[in-house]
């Protein structure tokens, strides 16, 4: 039997088990649901495969409650309500969604793609990696126990911002989530102190101009060094490490916001071209391996800037390239949506 009888046979045996799709998005966060939109108008069949019990990433995971104010047209809105208009958008083409799915393996049989998960095998013609960070964690305090608080005094993420309610609160950061939340959060606690170890910060220029102009009192140069309290958090010891001089503050929360750990997993197996736990593309957003593209935090190129808002339009970049893979007939360019036909039937999603 010649090899490529053996292939076409193998493909016959796997097609018989597995339903084809013609793009298939790994990751359901802002990025993954705008591409998802984006191939239901070019029509294509669809499906997102992610590892959370729910759509949205990081939005969802992370910081559902806060404002995000870099999304066009939008002056702001929460990081929920964004999820739920990108669902909507893209339902309106009903993709295939397949949760609590970690990626194991992608492999390459015959001219399709074979997605391997701790649940099953998927078979696609093209994939797009749209997996944000991949797998993440908070970085915690090394010198300070916190872990029996976590979860009752002590948070790394917000996803309800109704738990400050009245409470004096004690954020730990100097970065954009840091500073987010101290701006996010005034309204709701009762006070806010902010500590970061330094006097440089790595947040928006224009958000850090506000905080310092707003009621959260800002210790620069100060560390946690200990914390008091039976069930919940009482008090907190903060130290000035220049001096060593030590304060204590009375608190009833804690948000530590230092940043994350994130892990790609797998993905260098995959064939895919990897530098500091990001994928290289071009300025197609193609990785290398003809088929797969790339689009959002997960990606690196010369002019990336991991934002939401060109993660959009990498993603449509990466989708209409798909397309012109799939169909070569097709052209990249989709046209402008306003010469488009709306789909037969929109779908709302509570």
């Amino acid at each position: 039997m010649t090899q490529d009888v053996i292939r076409l046979s193998s493909l016959l045996e796997v097609m018989g088990e597995l339903e084809l799709y013609d793009i298939t998005i790994i990751g359901g966060g802002p990025v993954g649901l705008f591409g998802a939109y984006y191939a239901g108008l070019r029509q294509m069949k669809t499906k997102i495969i992610d590892s959370l019990a729910e759509l949205g990433g990081q939005v969802t995971a992370l910081y559902p409650e806060k404002y995000i104010f870099d999304v066009a047209g939008l002056p702001k809105i929460s990081g929920k309500e964004l999820v739920k208009n990108l669902v909507e958008q893209a339902s309106q083409y009903h993709p295939m969604v397949c949760l609590e799915e970690r990626v194991q393996n992608v492999r390459k049989q015959g001219d399709l793609f074979i997605i391997a998960t701790q649940k099953q095998q998927h078979a696609s013609k093209v994939v797009i990696l749209a997996m944000g960070v991949g797998a993440f964690s908070p970085k915690k305090l090394d010198r300070v126990d916190l872990e029996k608080y976590e979860g009752k005094s002590v948070f790394y993420f917000v996803k309800d911002k109704s738990i400050f309610k009245g409470k004096r609160l004690l954020i730990v950061g100097g970065g954009d989530s840091a500073f987010d939340w101290a701006m996010n959060l005034q309204e709701m606690a009762k006070e806010i102190t902010l500590i970061h170890r330094r006097d440089q910060f790595r947040a928006h220029e224009d958000t850090i101009k506000k905080v310092f102009s707003s009621p959260v009192k800002i210790k620069l140069f100060y560390e946690l060094k200990g914390i008091q309290g039976k069930d919940r958090i009482e008090t907190a010891v903060i130290y000035d490490n220049r001096t060593r001089a030590e304060e204590i503050l009375s608190v009833d929360m804690i948000l530590v916001n230092i940043g994350f750990s994130a892990n790609l997993g797998p993905i260098a197996e995959w064939g895919v071209p990897v530098e500091k736990n990001t994928i290289i593309v071009n300025e197609k957003m193609e990785t290398g391996v003809p088929g797969i593209y790339a689009a959002g935090d997960v990606i690196t190129h010369g002019g990336k800037l991991k934002l939401i808002a060109t993660g959009f339009g990498e993603i449509a970049i990466a989708v209409n390239q798909g397309v012109h893979f799939v169909n070569p007939k097709l052209k990249a360019f989709p046209g402008h949506s306003s010469e488009m036909s709306p789909p037969p039937l929109a779908v709302k999603v509570a």
